[in-house]
């Protein structure tokens, strides 16, 4: 959960309650503001019900999202690994709509005006708002990899968009024959989740060693580290042994391309072979965020760290994989923290209030097995330079740990789910 000081929550609290106490007069009606959010991921539906939370009953809050229900990144490599099914992670907008009167628009935005501050819809609407959230997410940088586009990923799925291409990826597993070797491209920082590859690598591996025992793993990244290398490895080493081979792109891992006819990778001049491929592309923002101008040079979109407000357009927020979050990583909690970062900043300059220096938290857990858990968690806060983590605040799972603390951190993400997802989407 994302931290306030007692003095900013009185600060807020007393605002809020002083509006309530006049009526919402400033916002009330047809005629008071609306607060559009784009997208219904981790950082999008949180923030709707948290601007509702926050801001009251009779602001006008429009979630648009192209979807009718939301598939999670977070546990996707359960389904991959065969200890869940997809309906699992399957998400909808049924309790934002009804309990927190948030009106849902299920369509495409074409376009955003940020100077007549106007949100353009497939379906023909025009929304006018006082301040727009953008979700949008990730997309990928196509073609980065020689022969690998988007037609390339029906045959070599990268799977972390979660939904199709999440069932695509474990059919093929299971259509493997025993022996067969799956190769994991790993791409390169900065991206979503930056410890999901090798957390899918352990739930395949899992599955492997249940069903097709004489089977490999093949990683070929393009970095030289990873998130929670150490444990990961240890766990390898214990429970997969022989089964997960790591390659760091400085010893032959970074693939320059793919060839989907002969299901084969190549490092420069090296060819790997394999039955099945999961190629993760390297990542840039959300494609609405590159559309609508709120992207830079690095793919990502610049915002004010302490407000989340777009630096190249007024009254725009981003939030999630999208932004430049700083040390933040890219992942659902880390949205779903900036997005009640973000709701409490917009309610209080509605009413006139200055935004505060805000915390945030990011919690992120792994299953190596399905009873074999680790994490890392941080404590980030804003500066002139950015967000930062606190020195001394989080840390990861201790690397000599009996089997215990392994079996109940695994416990706990189970619990982590169904909380982050209750709190996002009920």
């Amino acid at each position: 959960m994302t931290n306030f000081s007692r003095r900013e929550f009185l600060k807020y609290a007393g605002a809020l309650s002083a509006l309530s106490a006049f009526g919402c007069a400033s916002m009330g009606g047809a005629s008071g503001p609306r607060i559009v959010v784009i997208g219904g991921g981790f950082g999008g539906a949180t923030c709707a019900k948290y601007l509702r939370k926050l801001a009251g009953p009779t602001v006008g809050i429009t979630l648009i999202e192209k979807n009718s229900s939301y598939v999670t990144c977070p546990f996707s490599n359960t389904v991959i690994g065969g200890l869940r099914s997809i309906d699992t992670i399957t998400h909808n907008y049924e309790t934002l709509a009804k309990k927190y009167n948030i009106e849902v628009v299920f369509d495409t935005v074409t376009g955003i005006d940020a100077t007549s501050k106007t949100v353009t819809l497939q379906g023909g609407k025009t929304l006018a708002y006082e301040r727009a959230v953008i979700s949008p997410g990730i997309d990928f940088k196509w073609g980065a990899i020689e022969g690998y586009d988007e037609a390339a990923s029906e045959t070599l799925p990268h799977a972390w968009k979660a939904g199709t291409q999440t069932v695509l990826l474990r059919k093929q597993l299971e259509a493997m024959a025993d022996g067969g070797v799956v190769l994991i491209a790993a791409p390169p920082d900065p991206f979503r989740c930056p410890p999901g590859p090798y957390e899918r690598a352990s739930l395949i591996a899992n599955y492997l060693k249940q069903s097709k025992p004489k089977s490999k793993i093949v990683i070929l990244d393009a970095k030289d580290k990873f998130s929670k290398q150490p444990l990961f490895q240890d766990a390898w080493d214990n429970l997969y042994p022989g089964m997960i081979e790591w390659v760091p792109g400085s010893q032959g891992g970074k693939v320059t391309r793919a060839d989907v006819k002969e299901m084969t990778l190549y490092v420069d001049n090296s060819a790997h072979k394999g039955d099945v491929i999961n190629v993760i592309p390297a990542q840039k923002a959300g494609a609405l965020a590159h559309s609508a101008g709120l992207a830079n040079e690095s793919g990502w979109c610049p915002v004010d760290p302490r407000t989340f407000e777009s630096k190249v357009h007024k009254n725009i927020h981003v939030i999630g994989d999208a932004c430049l979050g700083g040390k933040m990583p890219k992942s659902g909690y880390a949205a779903h923290s900036q997005a009640k970062v973000c709701a409490a900043q917009i309610a209080a300059m509605l009413i006139g209030q200055p935004p505060v220096d805000p915390s945030w938290i990011n919690t992120c857990y792994s299953l190596i097995a399905p009873d074999y858990g680790i994490t890392v968690a941080a404590v980030y806060r804003a500066t002139a330079d950015g967000i930062v983590d606190v020195q001394g605040a989080g840390g990861v799972s201790p690397r000599e740990a009996p089997k215990s603390v392994r079996q109940a951190e695994a416990i706990y993400a189970e619990g982590w789910y169904k909380s982050v997802t209750a709190d996002a989407f009920s």
